[in-house]
Order: C-alpha cells, then structure tokens, then sequence
C-alpha cells in the first residue's frame, strides 16, 4: 500500500502534468490550432492532444521535464509507434478527417521557459500504408 509521501507526490505529478498539457494546448492555439480532444484514451493507448490546424492534424504528445534535452530524451522510438497505433484508431473513428495531413508532434514543456514544439518529432509510424508525414 502507497504511504501519504507516495500519493502526495503522485497527486503533485498528475497535477503538474494536467498543468503542462494546458500550457501545450494554449501554446497550439496560439500557432493557430484547434484543440479537438484532450487526453483521448484508445485501446492503443492515450493521446495527449489532438488538435487541427487547416487540413493538417496534430497527434501531439506532451512531455514536461527539467530541461528541453530531457524532454528530447524522453521520446522514444517505442512511446511514437504507440500513439500512432493510437492515432490510426482514432482517425477510423472519425472518418472526415482521414484524408487530412497528419503529424505526430511534441510539445516541451520546461519551467520557466516558452513551450517547444516539435512538429513530426515522433516520426514513426506502424507498418502499413499511412498516410504519415
């Protein structure tokens, strides 16, 4: 059983996470995205945010580190093939947007600093025919 230590710092990581991922979707409007979903869960696995900007969607991924090099570090080849299994789940789900362009991009966010995006920073996709850029 988790001590009051262990869920007082895990309740702190779930808040500066929901935190940061607020920052990331203000920063996408603000570069002139629409943000259709939050948090989507898939049997695949969660989304951070999807978001749309003309005929380009943005399977985005948020990652909250001390510096921007360790939120490079933390995106790897396993974690992009898992959102975009998850985002090809998603998009047989909403049939309008497949022939939309499609990205799977990241957002740094680091304390005290402007978010980073990194649009196609998760270039891998699964196998098969995508229409990935």
């Amino acid at each position: 059983m988790a001590t009051t230590d262990e869920h007082a710092q895990r309740v702190a990581r779930y808040r500066r996470g929901r935190w940061s991922e607020w920052i990331a979707a203000a920063a996408l409007m603000a570069r002139g995205y629409r943000v259709l979903v939050r948090r989507c869960r898939t049997p695949y696995g969660e989304i951070d945010l999807i978001a749309v900007r003309g005929r380009r969607l943005a399977f985005v991924e948020v990652k909250r580190r001390t510096t921007r090099a360790e939120g490079q570090a933390a995106i790897t080849p396993r974690q992009a093939q898992r959102i975009a299994r998850a985002a090809e789940f998603w998009i047989s789900r909403h049939p309008a947007l497949r022939d939309y362009e499609r990205g799977l991009d990241a957002m740094l966010v680091t304390p005290g600093r402007l978010p980073q995006y990194l649009p196609d920073a998760l270039h891998m996709a699964p196998s098969g025919p995508r229409n990935w850029r």
